[in-house]
């Protein structure tokens, strides 16, 4: 596809920008939806009717039907009912998002450098089939385009036109809200807080996993057990396939703790298999096997998420032995203006101790979200100790203003520094120090209306000692601006 002019991408990104603000203003005349800080989940209890989840198949607008309940001129793709009970039913929805994102000194200086910025442009739809209670299909088409960045789009940048999910359910009612449902076929998988298994939000371009998942649910109880690949994202038109060079799967189980109010509990296994991984000791055959537990909720005022995973397995003729402790607390000040909630997120990831030995000591997050440092995602949970105070004030319902100030020291000095991919970025051979450096980051996120949301974000790293003693080590900026429509 012939790039655009740089003239060309200014008048589109600013007539898209003022057509998304039309449409989400002329269509919602109701109260925006609260406004969340980037990444974060939003519970479906925190906005009716109709929120938007992270995983789209997981809405629900059986409340359309019943009597007319309508509120929004997009409810009427909501449910589109086949027979006169309802119980036969199709949703269809989407979503555009555009994004600027601008670097300065990109990989602290290394590589290719883009300092006028790039466009990322995402487009989504999906439409949801209901054949009454016992049989679903979903099925969501993507695109992503990449125009501007030098040395061309990273493979999360860019897909031209490709089948994103396309799974048949089928369930099996166990009486009230409990169920068994069998789903085959492609589909987002998103666990816990995204930290090994996450759908890729950040970036342009989703990450899907073709094979088949059994979830249980019961008693406030959900289980699932699969068995996947994950989809391999090609630049082309329609050429994303399950990659036979990896293989997932595992069981994952989130529920209530019933003698502690406001207390759940994650316990999991996660199983990986690949034919080539690359680390700072080298390239070989990976079988790693994960077992963790996140212990989460919230109460007075508090919250907290702290999880534990332990890792098992071979690397080449080498033994993993692996883990990470990861953290995340805080407290939000329900009756002060702004109702600031105080966070710290304190987390260990471990690294390799004996490079010559062939035993593999480096923690592999699997699939976790790219944004796991900031959204300049120049960091990834491997060999890494961060220290990330947050502060997020809600100035209004609908505006988020927010700065945290994280500090990155590596856990191993005999092993390298990985990005946001798990993938090496700095050998460890090349310096003993530890201190990696530290990064301000700073967002205002502006739910306009409960289909458009916006946000800016800003954020400087400032390189410690390792990064320069293995040049480049330059300070980066980052900028980025980006707008969500959905429906």
């Amino acid at each position: 596809m012939a790039r655009l002019s740089a003239g060309f991408r200014g008048r589109l990104q600013i007539i898209v920008a003022v057509a998304f603000l039309v449409v989400a203003r002329s269509a919602d005349a109701q109260e925006p939806a609260k406004s969340l800080a980037p990444g974060q989940e939003q519970h479906p209890s925190e906005v009716c009717p109709n929120p938007y989840n992270l995983l789209r198949f997981e809405e629900d607008y059986r409340f359309l039907r019943g009597p007319v309940k309508q509120t929004d001129p997009f409810d009427p793709l909501k449910f589109i009912p086949f027979d006169d009970s309802g119980t036969t039913y199709l949703t269809l929805g989407g979503e555009v998002r555009e994004r600027y994102e601008r670097y300065s000194n990109y990989n602290w200086g290394m590589g290719p450098q883009t300092d006028q910025g790039y466009l990322l442009e995402r487009y989504m739809a999906h439409f949801d089939l209901h054949g009454g209670d016992h049989f679903r299909f979903f099925g969501q088409l993507k695109s992503g385009l990449e125009y501007g960045r030098e040395g061309g789009p990273r493979p999360p940048d860019r897909d031209q036109g490709d089948l994103h999910q396309a799974f048949v359910d089928g369930i099996l009612s166990l009486g009230g809200d409990d169920s068994i449902t069998l789903r085959l076929g492609r589909q987002e998988m998103n666990f816990g807080s995204s930290r090994l298994v996450s759908c890729r939000e950040g970036p342009n371009v989703r990450q899907s996993f073709q094979g088949a998942d059994a979830i249980l649910k019961m008693e406030g109880w959900r289980l699932d057990t699969f068995v996947t690949r994950p989809v391999e994202t090609n630049p082309g038109a329609f050429d994303d396939e399950g990659d036979e060079h990896e293989a997932f799967w595992g069981l994952y189980a989130t529920g209530p703790v019933g003698f502690v109010p406001g207390f759940s509990i994650d316990l999991y296994y996660l199983g990986l298999e690949r034919d080539t991984a690359t680390f700072d000791q080298g390239a070989a055959r990976e079988l790693r096997h994960s077992i963790g537990t996140r212990l989460w909720g919230k109460a007075a005022g508090f919250d907290w998420n702290v999880e534990l995973v332990y890792q098992f397995g071979t690397f080449g003729q080498g033994e993993i032995r692996a883990w990470t402790a990861a953290s995340n607390a805080g407290y939000t000040f329900e009756d002060v203006l702004w109702t600031p909630r105080l966070g710290m997120n304190a987390d260990v990831a471990s690294g390799d101790h004996h490079p010559s030995n062939p035993d593999l000591g480096t923690f592999n997050a699997l699939f976790p979200f790219p944004t796991y440092s900031s959204e300049a995602s120049l960091i990834g949970p491997a060999n890494i100790i961060d220290l990330h105070p947050t502060l997020d004030f809600h100035l209004r319902s609908d505006l988020v203003l927010g700065a945290d100030w994280v500090f990155f020291w590596r856990q191993s000095t005999t092993d390298g520094l990985y990005g946001a991919a798990i993938n090496p970025v700095r050998p460890g051979n090349q310096s003993d120090d530890r201190y990696v450096g530290n990064q301000v980051n700073s967002f205002v996120s502006w739910t306009i209306s409960r289909h458009l949301v916006a946000t800016v974000y800003y954020s400087h790293f400032f390189p410690g000692d390792f990064l320069k003693e293995t040049p480049p080590g330059k300070p980066v900026d980052f900028i980025a601006v980006w707008a969500t429509f959905r429906f």
